[in-house]
């Protein structure tokens, strides 16, 4: 197979922005729009979140046949990366647009059939996306540095909204109270739902399949059975879930945190998101630095780590109570030292997440005699989505049982100490948890070292000799 090009590398690459800067905005903002803008109650929204991700259960896998089975003159991902795009553009576009003067109950079931519908269509897309990288590269180093640069341009996806959308929302709805925020989301996910339309269809003309001819398609029962056939793609698929958990309920809450507890809701909120997503991408930009030093598998540990150190960090500042608007007018800064050890650290797990399961495939075929690209990222796509499920879930329930006050007139001085130890206690104990056992599964369980891969490598080529 030819090597893939330069041009096509960087196509790739602006897909990966395109969608990951959905997949943020939803999964960071889904929960405060619903609850603090609109008015609907928190559990309710994390409730919907989960009934999503037990459809998508089936859903996700059912999309990996489809891709399977798909064979046309574009290609066998292309045209589902495009078509689920634009489907997707407009979901996104109608679940940040509820329409003003509706009622609670309206803007419940609104949620409800938005929600689902954005969760199918961007699976039409992102399967495809993530398998195509097995499909256009050869194992080993090559597939490395793509699964890389991919992530690394996910990651300036990702930050984008997280930086940006509490400076525009407000500046497009011209004001900061609720009533702006409603507006302003709506023109936000305009905006986006362009980009993502724009980007995409680059990566779709630019970047040409060139291995996908040894893919089988399998029927839903076979398929399952195929993946729970691959121990080592299992183990990396637990991981994801605990790792993006903890991720992603520290995005959901933090904006509380600014909020209710500092004091700071849109400029320190901001200049945080700012440097978390920085330390994001300097991550996934110095990997190939860190994969010259260490086995994958050492990476991973130390990026764990580094995480659980950030959030123990994060936890013993938020008691000192320097971090108060009525403490210190920057006294939050303080707070860029634990968010650049969880930032980082997340960084780089999202690139070697995206290897481990591409070198599952590779193991896969030698132990099961197919490739199963599109239901080992189907998995990654529905696990993903599972995690971010889980963790709106557990931060909407956390906002009601903790008493927090929120929406427009309250902030720090109308909550009480408990409810604010309640909310710091979430955002990182829980997340730490379930770090700590990604470890442990992780590091006892997982077998495919670089030796390992190698041998595979080998093993493949002389059985297609």
């Amino acid at each position: 197979m030819n090597k893939i090009s330069l041009r096509e590398k960087v196509s790739y690459g602006i897909g990966a922005v395109g969608k990951d800067l959905v997949y943020m905005l939803v999964s960071s903002y889904i929960l405060y729009y619903y609850q603090s803008v609109l008015g609907v109650n928190a559990a309710f929204v994390g409730t919907v979140l989960m009934a999503a991700r037990v459809f998508d259960a089936f859903n996700d896998p059912f999309m990996g046949i489809l891709v399977a089975k798909t064979k046309s003159r574009w290609g066998r991902f292309r045209p589902w990366i495009f078509a689920g795009t634009v489907l997707n553009a407009v979901v996104l576009y109608g679940l940040f647009a509820v329409p003003e003067g509706m009622a609670i109950g309206g803007a419940r079931v609104w949620l409800a059939v938005f929600y689902i519908l954005w969760g199918v269509t961007y699976t039409f897309m992102d399967i495809p996306y993530w398998s195509m990288i097995p499909a256009i590269t050869e194992s080993g180093k090559e597939r490395e540095n793509m699964s890389s640069m991919a992530r690394s341009c996910a990651g300036v996806g990702s930050a984008i909204p997280t930086v940006l959308t509490m400076i525009i929302v407000p500046f497009l709805g011209g004001g900061s109270a609720m009533a702006n925020y409603r507006i302003g989301f709506k023109y936000w996910a305009l905006i986006v739902a362009v980009f993502f339309i724009i980007s995409e269809t680059i990566c779709v003309i630019s970047v040409k399949e060139k291995k996908t001819a040894d893919m089988e398609s399998h029927g839903v029962g076979e398929m399952f059975k195929s993946l729970f056939s691959n121990d080592q793609a299992m183990i990396v698929v637990i991981t994801i879930v605990l790792v993006n958990t903890a991720l992603y309920l520290t995005s959901n809450l933090v904006i509380y945190y600014f909020a209710y507890d500092i004091g700071d809701q849109e400029a320190a909120y901001s200049l945080f998101s700012a440097f978390g997503g920085a330390s994001q991408i300097l991550a996934m930009m110095l990997f190939p630095l860190f994969r010259k030093k260490l086995s994958k598998k050492n990476v991973f540990k130390m990026a764990a780590i580094g995480e659980i150190a950030g959030y123990l960090m994060l936890l013993a500042i938020a008691f000192t109570g320097i971090t108060s608007k009525a403490s210190s007018a920057n006294g939050w800064m303080v707070l860029f030292a634990p968010g650049f050890l969880i930032f980082f650290g997340s960084g780089l797990l999202n690139v070697l997440i995206t290897i481990f399961l591409s070198d599952t495939i590779d193991y896969g075929q030698l132990k099961n005699h197919r490739r199963d690209e599109s239901v080992i990222f189907s998995m990654q796509t529905f696990v993903v989505k599972l995690a971010s499920g889980f963790a709106v879930f557990f931060a909407g329930i956390a906002i009601d049982l903790v008493g927090l006050k929120t929406g427009d007139g309250f902030g720090p001085a109308d909550q009480t100490f408990e409810a604010l130890t309640k909310l710091r206690f979430v955002m990182t104990v829980l997340p730490i948890i379930g770090l700590v056992i990604a470890i442990i599964l992780f590091m006892k369980k997982y077998q495919l070292d670089e030796k390992r891969m190698e041998e595979i490598a080998t093993e493949i080529n002389q059985t297609a000799e």
